[in-house]
């Protein structure tokens, strides 16, 4: 319990009626906001009286609270719910003496607690759309969850890479980490459209505070890192964990 002045002007508004917005003492950035409660006693505030206060703030989870995130695999630390949406798909080829650039199809898997890898997503990027979940399931505390992928070009399937694969090909991030592209992933001539809304304007990741983003290289491997075609964009899966409270 604590007051001052303006804990005080809050129940002097609560008491004539006018709500305070909590979301003042909270963080700007949505959804990562806290939610609480204020109480004040007496409601009715007299000239000279000293209002008691008393208020609870619940301060919203991040990601790491509940899972932990590797290199390239996330483990939940207690039963969660876990729902993958596709962000894109960004392999292209050029036909001989063309400029221009064609989306080939794409594979993404998704392994749980170590079994075998099963397809949730095929097409290329015009098929996607972010909003769809293609996987969701009840996972477990310290049963694994795992990605792959590969794409398919002139009737063949290309290299397959994923979270077991001992290479960088695929990487999970969280909220505020940086892309580990040997160039700056946000000013690359490289960057496709569909990861523009999960960069800031410092090339650091933009997701929620209980989301995972899956950054998968398809066509170049650890040796090729320094070409610029190494951009960890040709699939990219959205995480996003739930408790199991959480309808």
């Amino acid at each position: 319990m604590k007051t001052s002045r303006l804990a005080a002007l809050a129940a002097a508004l609560i008491a004539t009626g006018v709500s305070t917005p909590l979301a003042v003492l909270a963080q700007s950035t949505n959804p990562s906001i806290p939610v609480g409660s204020l109480t004040a006693f007496p409601l009715i505030v007299q000239p000279g009286t000293r209002p008691n206060l008393t208020w609870n703030i619940t301060y919203p989870s991040i990601v790491q609270d509940v899972v932990t995130v590797t290199q390239n695999t996330v483990t939940p630390k207690q039963s969660l719910y876990v729902d993958v949406r596709v962000l894109g798909a960004g392999v292209t080829v050029s036909q001989s003496g063309s400029t221009s650039f064609t989306f080939v199809p794409t594979e993404a898997q998704v392994s749980y607690n170590g079994g075998s890898y099963g397809r949730v997503f095929y097409g290329t990027n015009n098929n996607v759309n972010p909003n769809t979940i293609v996987y969701t399931r009840l996972v477990e505390a310290n049963k694994p969850l795992r990605f792959g992928g590969r794409y398919y070009h002139n009737s063949k399937w290309g290299p397959y890479f994923n979270s077991q694969s001992g290479t960088l090909n695929v990487r999970t991030l969280v909220n505020g980490q940086t892309p580990p592209t040997t160039y700056p992933l946000h000013t690359a001539p490289t960057l496709e459209s569909f990861i523009r809304p999960y960069l800031d304007a410092q090339g650091k990741v933009k997701i929620g505070p209980m989301d995972v983003i899956v950054f998968m290289e398809l066509t170049h491997t650890d040796s090729q890192r320094n070409d610029q075609g190494y951009d960890l964009q040709d699939m990219v899966l959205l995480a996003t964990f739930r408790t199991v409270t959480t309808p």
